[in-house]
Parts: C-alpha cells; structure tokens; sequence
C-alpha cells in the first residue's frame, strides 16, 4: 500500500472505491464538473444528504462509483469537518484517508499536515484522466466551515438559524454563482472578470473563465498575506502560493499570479496591472484559460491584499504539446549551431516527467533524488539504453521559451544542449512545487 504526499496521485481500479476517515470527522463530498462546479443540489454529499448518483456516505465512510456518476460529473472532492462543531480541527489528529477497492483491499492512505485554524480540510479528489480515474490527495484548509465550502463549489446553502445543538447546514438548494469564483464582497457583481476580459480583448488575448478550485486558493493565499501584513510568495504557515493551487484540486500546466497590496477595487487592480511591462504581460497572458482572484482588507497594515490566480489546467494533450515545444525550441539552437537534431526517447521523456513530478511531490530540487538516484539510473529504470546521459533541470520558467532561454544562458546546461554525443532527448514538466513548475531534460547518446 502506497502513502500520498499532497499533490500525489494514484490510478484507481474499475468499480467502487471507498474512503474512510476515521475519529471525530464528518465526512462530505461535492460532485462536480472540470470548472469545479456543482451541477444542482443534489451533488453536495454530507450528513443531512447522504446519497447522490454514484456517490453513499455512510458514518465515516464515502463510497464512489465513477461509473454511475450523474452526466458531465469529472470530479469528486472529499472534505472532513469535525464531527463536534464547537471541536477546531487543530485540536484532533490529523485526518488520515483510507482508500480501499470493493473487495476491501487497501489502496492507498494519506495523512495531510495538521490543521491549525482551519476548520474544514479538503482531503482528497476523485477526477477522471482519460477513460480512466484516479484520486489525488490535497490537504488544503478552510476557516469559514462547512457551509463556506458548498458555497465555493457553486451550492447555495440556506441558513434557518439552527438551534444550538443542530449541526448545520440545511440541505442545499439551487446552484448559485460559485462565492469562490469572486472576490469577497461583493462577489460576483465585483465586475472584475468582466474588466479583465475587456482589457485581454483590447490586448488580443482570448477570454479566461473563473474557475472555484483557483478562486479557492487565491483567497486563502489572500488571507494569509492580509494577516501577516506582507507580500509572499510563501505565508507564515510555511504554504507557497503554487501549493495551494494545486491542493484545491486544479493540476496546471501553466500557472501565473499577481501579488499585490494597495488596490482597493478590480479598477484599481487592472490600473496597477497595466502600468509596468512584467505585471501586464501576465494580466494579458494569451495561453491562460483560466482565473481565480480574492482580495482581502485586514491585518497590521489595514491594506487590501490581492492573489489572482491565472492558469491553464494539465492535460495529456497539452503536456505533449509543452514538451514538443521545448524539444523544437532545443533543436533549434541546435540546428544554429551546426548539430543534428535530437530524436525524441519515449523512455528518457517517461524517466524525465517521473523526475519532474517527483521533485514537486518530495519537494527537493536536485539531479540527486532523496533516495540517492542519478539522471542514468533514472534512466536505466525505464528502459533507455543510451550509453550516455545528460540531464538539465529547472524550475520555476512558466513556458518553453522561457525555460530553453534560460538553459541556453547557462554554461553547464547551454553544453549539455549542444553537446554532439547526444543524440536523443525526453522532456517532462510538473507544477505544484515551492517554485511553480519543475522542468527536466534528459538527453541519451
């Protein structure tokens, strides 16, 4: 049985899968779509509504049916609350997940860091790859409960004001404009996507949509910035903004982000963007699809603080495009140089995506991984046989372009480019890490 760091992903097998949670949580789940929202109230699982199509809640265990999902369903986010709402979850044992097939066998279990002020966690998603599905484990914390989260995800929840001893929320009812896809109040009439699709159209650059899974992750990154009184990339809970994207359940394939403090409306945010060449090559960023934005007033300054998300979601489709285009932009140079192109290794592109991920999931940065493996064992474990290996690395560049330029500035990665012994070359990428996305080439000769 395999342990999932957050971020890490495992396929799962054909017929039900279930998850338990053991101890003092609730357990709920919303079924949604690849924008991360619900479809109607039927799609949000929890105590009061234990049932959905392909989706029974029974005491601390979830059952899911990929198969019998309503229509357009592509994900399944697990969350856990305590079971005593007067009960922080910082002051349980961290949630831990169990994973098991319909015979009862273990899959998998992941136990995310201990919640702090949190006071429900995001644990883990169902999402389909292909015709297949596989679970991702996220980790990522909510302060504002329960009802906060069905907000996000686009479900209504009413309040009758409970009695003391009633565990709110009432059972959802219709869908509304998702509270995560603007920032907070006021939400969606902020007219802040449709300020930043007019100023995109003027530059040339398509529309993005809002997407929950950012919106999500821009606020608590937004909150966290407010509370500390500082711009960061990293909060004081040790968390990077990349981090958070990727464990509210949006894997990307390109990732850009705006960090600011001052504006106190979308106006001013897209004013401040347009003034400087770095902030407004981002704000017109023709390859993103999507956005996410939360702007947060408070902390020892009293400033509002910004996080806008902007991004493209990973796809098999579009990681192959990605790493066709590093390799024609490395050939290239070659080509300059009076080389012969590189033939593209099946084998080196595996062992080169698996580096790229591994380095995101254990969080390292190095050609050495944590148990001691170099680019030709890695190599040698998928199969290549080339006599001879290279490797460059890099993190952080958000697109091709970017990431050869910067090998190519380079003199010990500039050499392994245009090193004549090589003769073939895989390519992988990963984002979610500290620095955003991790790049490897693997070069065979």
């Amino acid at each position: 049985m395999s342990e999932l760091v957050p971020g890490g992903n495992v396929p799962l097998p054909d017929g039900p899968v279930s998850v338990r949670v053991p101890g003092g949580f609730d357990v709920s789940a919303l079924v949604t779509d690849d924008g991360g929202k619900v479809g109607g109230d039927g799609d949000f699982v929890f105590y009061n509504q234990p049932e959905a199509p392909g989706a029974r809640l029974r005491d601390d265990t979830l059952t899911v049916d990929p198969s019998r999902l309503r229509p357009g369903a592509t994900r399944v986010t697990v969350a856990v609350s305590p079971s005593d709402p007067g009960t922080a979850l910082g002051a349980l044992p961290s949630p831990t997940l169990h994973v098991t097939d319909a015979r009862g066998r273990a899959l998998t279990r992941f136990t995310p860091p201990r919640p702090r002020q949190e006071t429900v966690l995001l644990l883990a998603e169902f999402y389909r790859r292909g015709e297949g599905w596989k679970l991702r484990a996220l980790g990522q914390g909510y302060a504002d409960g329960l009802a906060g989260l069905a907000r996000d995800f686009g479900v209504e929840v009413v309040d009758d004001s409970p009695a003391p001893d009633d565990r709110a929320p009432t059972a959802p009812t219709t869908p509304t404009t998702p509270l995560a896809t603007s920032a907070p109040p006021p939400a969606a009439s902020d007219g802040f996507l449709d300020l930043v699709n007019s100023t995109r159209a003027a530059a040339g650059s398509r529309p993005v949509s809002a997407d929950a899974r950012l919106a999500s992750a821009a606020r608590a990154h937004a909150a966290a910035m407010a509370a500390a009184g500082a711009l960061s990339l990293e909060t004081r809970d040790g968390v990077f903004v990349h981090q958070r994207v990727v464990s509210a359940g949006y894997a990307y394939l390109t990732v850009g982000e705006h960090l600011v403090s001052g504006p106190r409306t979308p106006a001013e945010f897209i004013a401040y963007c347009l003034r400087t060449e770095r902030t407004r090559r981002t704000l017109h960023g023709s390859a993103f699809t999507h956005a996410g934005w939360a702007y947060v007033t408070g902390g020892p300054s009293g400033d509002t603080y910004w996080t806008v998300l902007w991004a493209v979601p990973f796809t098999p489709d579009g990681l192959a495009r990605t790493t066709a285009e590093v390799v024609g932009l490395t050939n290239r140079e070659r080509t300059r140089a009076g080389l012969p192109a590189l033939a593209v290794d099946t084998r080196l592109a595996r062992a080169a995506q698996a580096h790229s991920a591994d380095m995101v999931a254990r969080d390292f940065y190095s050609h050495t991984d944590p148990d001691g493996g170099e680019p030709w064992d890695r190599a040698a474990a998928a199969g290549a046989t080339r006599r001879t290996v290279g490797e460059n690395i890099a993190c952080g560049p958000r697109c091709p372009a970017d990431v050869v330029e910067g090998w190519m500035n380079s003199p010990g990665h500039r050499a392994n480019i245009l090193k004549a012994d090589f003769t073939h070359i895989g390519v992988g990428l990963a984002g979610g890490g500290r620095a955003g996305t991790y790049w490897t080439q693997l070069f065979g000769g």
